[in-house]
């Protein structure tokens, strides 16, 4: 049984993946925040593919 809350993959990556922040001016800014402060990671990234 699943838990009440439990998250999905898919639906984060529609709204905080990578292409989901260059969609738009804001999510752009924000990479570029990101950017500037130095961080290895812009955004959140999707399960390896083999």
């Amino acid at each position: 049984m699943r838990r009440t809350l439990e998250g999905t993959k898919i639906k984060r990556q529609h709204v905080s993946g990578f292409r989901a922040r260059m969609a738009t001016p804001g999510g752009q800014e924000v990479l570029n925040r990101r950017r500037a402060k130095g961080r290895h990671k812009l955004a959140i990234t999707g399960s390896k593919r083999a």
